[in-house]
């Protein structure tokens, strides 16, 4: 995947953003603290990387730690869209399952520089925006949680430990943006694939004869 199409890529989520200015200005927040971490980048750089002044960038955010919240609110609200919306098709719980996982691991693939600055900066952010962004997740682990009761409730899933394999199935969903890198020999359709299979596998689900 050449870097034009990388760049287009992680631009997508943040189509909302308004004025051009603001958006360019996250795009290249993003960039900065995938690459160096959100302590080790300033706003200058940040502003050199959209092509503006440090002055411009207070126009439209008054602290680095704003940029933080706005890329992470946006990011959390994308990807619970996508678990929420997979999770939501119908179904067995075995498939919903697994369409929820490999949704969501295509999402943290294929945005994997927004996703890591999305699930990894957390603590660099104020005790009120941290709270509203563990307030996101607590909703993903609603709905990864509640497949789950589904399937033991069915008799399809095997899972002694519901609350302890839900956080064990986000965290393997999130990892992905640590290691992807497009260049690589898979891509996000086909990581979403395999761990859609291994979290059955976790799960002990029961295939149907007909599978």
């Amino acid at each position: 995947m050449s870097t034009a199409e990388d760049t287009a890529g992680e631009d997508m989520p943040w189509g909302e953003v308004t004025p051009e200015a603001a958006r360019k200005l996250l795009v290249a927040a993003v960039e900065a603290f995938a690459e160096r971490g959100y302590h080790a980048t300033t706003t200058r750089d940040i502003a050199g990387r959209a092509g503006m002044s440090p002055a411009a960038l207070y126009i439209h955010y008054k602290t680095k730690e704003e940029l933080l919240h706005r890329i992470s609110r946006i990011g959390h609200d994308k990807a619970l869209e996508v678990l929420s919306t997979a999770a939501d098709t119908g179904g067995t719980p075995s498939e919903r399952l697994a369409a929820a996982v490999s949704s969501f691991v295509r999402w943290h693939a294929g945005r994997h520089d927004t996703a890591r600055v999305v699930q990894y900066e957390l603590d660099a952010l104020s005790g009120e925006h941290r709270d509203e962004i563990v307030a996101l997740r607590r909703r993903s682990d609603a709905v990864v949680r509640g497949i789950l009761h589904e399937g033991v409730e069915s008799g399809e899933f095997d899972v002694p430990d519901v609350p302890g394999t839900t956080v064990a199935v986000l965290s393997l969903c999130i990892d992905v943006a640590r290691w992807f890198n497009t260049r690589g020999h898979r891509t996000p359709d086909e990581v979403g694939e395999l761990y859609a299979d291994l979290v059955l596998r976790m799960v002990s689900a029961r295939k149907s004869q007909d599978s």
